[in-house]
This record gives structure tokens, sequence and C-alpha cells, in this order.
């Protein structure tokens, strides 16, 4: 089993646990839910669902001082962004061990940090419920976790000197629907800098829809427009080309296979989860991020295009996002490795042509895979 499957299946049943005890409920099956308490949960994923990822008029709110909601939030939201965030900290370039997790709820964040190898951990957020929740689920675990009440319109950060500082689908929420809400977020992750140790990190986690990567993509310009990195997973240094045109988002996949707790919870509020679907910054001072190497490098950002008799993707590269494409009586030892590639993987690529829709590649071009998808980039040579 994936190692961070393994850990996560660990938790199940200690979230069950932490989510029976405050539901007063006595007795249960240790790892799933018994009938009646998939229906509960399920109507609350629903309701979390629809207000957070549709109509979004739960972004924002106060949802987690509401037991039902916030139940659902952990026992389904919380094993997926727990995921999400394991794979993203793959990426950094050295295990972090103090963390801050600002908007932790009741700490996916802070206890995939923890499990991935963290010594301190501090939950920050403005619930005291989703606090408790995470102080409890601490003791399930035998972890130290630290609390702290934060209110991001405070702009009073805890106080303390991070290697990594977390937002974990938290800035989509803050200032929603104001005219100002991209520059209020960017000084938001400018501020969380101020206790981030040299050479650490800033990771930005959020929904892959439409509204929340374009939000995050326009925080992302504003912060590099500021002399901020991308860690990952940019490799253009340029404004994100992903905002040129109004219909273009630009999101991670990872594949897993969910908890047998959290396929049913989907399975009975009408949702989908059999990928993780995010958009994420790992965010560095200039003099730390962005990837060095001179070799030409392009992330794979599309699933593979159908085009007849070639290989076609989008990548984000020195030129910014563009088409990459390859005819199949061109393939050849040297170039093989562009066929079978997944959204994320990183290629070096030598020899290419421009066409009308993009990059062409040829019998002479050569590609060099430099990293899967969720694996950090190395430039060793």
């Amino acid at each position: 089993m994936d190692p961070i499957a393994r850990d996560l299946e660990k938790w199940i049943p200690r979230l069950l646990a932490v989510w029976r005890r405050a539901r007063q409920i006595k007795g249960g099956p240790e790892t799933r839910l018994t009938s009646n308490e998939i229906r509960e949960v399920a109507s609350a994923v629903r309701t979390l669902s629809t207000g957070l990822t549709r109509e979004r008029e739960l972004a924002g709110a106060r949802y987690m001082e509401d037991p039902k909601l916030l139940g659902g939030y952990l026992l389904f939201y919380w094993p997926v962004s727990y995921a999400q965030a394991r794979h993203a900290l793959k990426e950094l370039p050295e295990r972090p061990r103090q963390v801050l997790d600002l908007g932790s709820g009741p700490g996916p964040l802070a206890f995939a940090a923890l499990d991935a190898g963290a010594r301190e951990v501090t939950a920050a957020d403005r619930s005291p419920a989703a606090l408790e929740l995470a102080r409890t689920l601490a003791g399930e675990a035998g972890e130290p976790l630290a609390t702290r009440a934060w209110k991001a319109t405070n702009e009073a950060l805890p106080e303390g000197s991070f290697d990594l500082v977390t937002f974990g689908h938290v800035l989509n929420e803050l200032w929603a629907g104001q005219p100002d809400a991209s520059p209020r977020r960017a000084g938001a992750v400018e501020r969380a800098f101020a206790r981030v140790k040299p050479g650490g990190s800033v990771l930005v986690l959020e929904p892959a829809l439409r509204e929340t990567s374009r939000g995050i993509l326009e925080v992302r310009d504003r912060l590099v427009h500021k002399g901020f990195a991308v860690r990952s997973p940019c490799l253009f240094r340029g404004a994100c080309p992903a905002l040129e045109r109004e219909s273009d988002w630009c999101h991670a996949e990872r594949s897993w296979e969910p908890p047998r707790l959290v396929a049913e919870i989907a399975r009975a509020a009408g949702l989908r989860k059999e990928a993780l679907k995010m958009t994420y910054l790992l965010l560095a001072r200039e003099a730390d991020g962005w990837p060095r190497s001179d070799e030409r490098l392009f992330r794979i950002v599309s699933e593979p295009l159908a085009s007849k008799g070639r290989q076609r993707y989008m990548g984000c590269g020195p030129e910014g996002r563009v088409g990459l494409s390859l005819q199949d009586k061109h393939v050849t030892e040297a170039n093989c490795a562009f066929n079978g590639l997944v959204r994320g993987d990183i290629i070096a690529i030598e020899g290419t042509e421009t066409r009308g829709d993009g990059l062409a590649l040829g019998s002479e071009s050569r590609v060099r895979l430099r990293a899967r998808t969720g694996q950090r980039l190395g430039l060793e040579r």
C-alpha cells in the first residue's frame, strides 16, 4: 500500500471515534458508519459540497460552528485534504520541522505535516469547535499539537519561526466576493512569510474549481511580481499563462484509492472522488525558490489530447503554456519518453519547431523524463 494511503487508514478509526464522541453517540463500528450515521453525514456533505463548490454561499461563512457540518467535514473532507497535503509536501526540498497551519479547521494539514516528519506543529483557526476537534484528535493519536485562535482579518499571526506555513482550502474563503479579494489574499500570504525561516516555504492548497484556481493564480502573479518564487508546480517565471483566457485554469491531479469510509460517504452523497484534484502553490523567497536548470523543462498541464497520428499535450515551460506534439512516425528511442505522460510530469526537451498550435517535436528531438507527477524535481545532471 502507498505510504500516504497507509497512514491515512490509521486516521479513520480516530476520526470516527472523535466524531461519535462529539455527537454523543456511544459505540459503533470502528472503521465504518452505520446506515443511520451514513445518512446524517451524507446530508451534511451534500450541503458542504453545494455551499463550497457550486453556489459558494458557504465560502467565508462560519459553517464549522454547525456540529453536523463540522462532522461531515471531519469524516469526508478531512481525509481528502490530508491526502492532498501529503502529496504536496513530498515536493519540498527538505522535511519541515516547525510548521504553522493557518485556517487549520480540525487539522488535516497539521496532522499531514506531523506524519511527514514535522516535530512541532501549530494549528490556528477562528473556530473554537474545529480547534477542539483538532486537540481531541491529537489526544487520540498521541501527537504533539499546539492550537491558537487566529482570524485572518486581524492580521496578527501566532508567534514563532517556522520552516513551513500552510493555508489549506482557506484563502478562497477569505474576502470572498469582494472586489479587492486578490490583493488582500496576496497580502495575507506575504505577511505569513514574516514567520518563515530562511529557506522555508509557504504551501497554499485550494480546490480545483475554475473560480478558486484562477483566484489563487491571481495571487501567485501578485507575489511573483513582488519577488517571491514558486518552488512547485510552476516552471514559467512570468505572469501565469493560464489566466490569459477566461476559460482556462490550472490544477493538479493525483491518483488515489479513497478509504472505504470516504468512498461510502461519497456514494451516499452522490459525489465522485476517484482522483485527488487540487490547485496548489509551494512558494518561497526568490533566493530559495525557482528550479534552476540549464535544461528546457516543461510540466505537462493537461491530459493527453486526442489527435490522429500524433501524441499531444499542453505543457508549461520557458515559452509559457503551449501545445507539445509528436507524430507517431517520428517516435525514436531518444524521444519515446514523450508517450505515456500524465498531468504533472516534468520533461526536458531538446529540438522543437514552432508550429501554428505550439511546438512540434520530430525524429531529431530528445525527451527526458525529469520527474513524475508528485515527485520533487531533482536537478542533478
